[in-house]
């Protein structure tokens, strides 16, 4: 699964990076953040707009749902068609989720689960990971959500959890945006490129009210073997 993000780009440079401006009204507020909780706002570049980011709530709501309880944080991609909840989102909506990095935390006998920081190595941080967006309109509010689309792990992340977020390769975002449903499941994918890497990190991180450049820092207590996600 995907339960913790990232995203510090200035807001200059993540404009550049995704080609698209941010949203200045609907009362958006963008400032860097390291430790991005379910629940959050989240940026996203979506179909419907693909030159301008905006924020929409971390936790899917189905149109169809009575009322916006806890949204729905992740979509399994290999079975995100099949499933009610995201079967339209699925085929009509699309959507890019802005990232410098992401947190998986990996069970071990002893000492409680380690948190990991997975993130794109070298002189582009930032990634784009596969989202599905969705609108639910109630009495007195209209509520604009998305979810993380999630795929079997990749060589770095499989030492660390199970599942991993669906990260697409830069060349693929607008095809993201831009294709169909038959051809955006081909890109639902264990990360292909070699520019991932993983440490661990404090688990300050397990606490979403610790939100500054300190909790991405790696903990010096647990770097034995870190070579083995790298």
């Amino acid at each position: 699964m995907c339960g913790r993000t990232s995203l510090f780009l200035e807001r200059a440079d993540l404009e550049d990076r995704f080609a698209a401006e941010l949203v200045t009204d609907g009362g958006v507020d963008y400032r860097p953040r390291y430790n991005v909780a379910p629940g959050s706002d989240l940026e996203v570049v979506t179909n419907e707009a693909p030159a301008t980011i905006d924020q929409f709530q971390w936790g899917l709501v189905p149109s169809w749902a009575e009322e916006p309880t806890r949204g729905l944080i992740n979509a399994r991609s290999e079975t995100a068609a099949e499933k009610r909840s995201f079967r339209e989102a699925w085929e009509r909506r699309p959507c890019l989720v802005p990232s410098t990095g992401f947190y998986e935390w990996q069970d071990r006998d002893v000492g409680g689960k380690r948190p990991y920081r997975i993130y794109r190595d070298g002189d582009d941080p930032a990634f784009a990971m596969a989202g599905l967006w969705e609108r639910w309109e109630g009495a007195d509010e209209t509520l604009a959500t998305v979810t993380i689309l999630t795929t079997e792990p990749n060589d770095v992340v499989a030492p660390i959890h199970d599942r991993m977020p669906v990260i697409l390769p830069p060349e693929a975002e607008r095809t993201w945006l831009e294709a169909g449903p038959d051809e955006r499941r081909g890109l639902c994918r264990p990360y292909p490129g070699d520019d991932l890497a993983a440490y661990p990190v404090s688990t300050a991180v397990n606490d979403p009210a610790n939100d500054h450049p300190g909790v991405v820092e790696a903990d010096p207590s647990e770097q034995a073997g870190l070579g083995d996600f790298g």
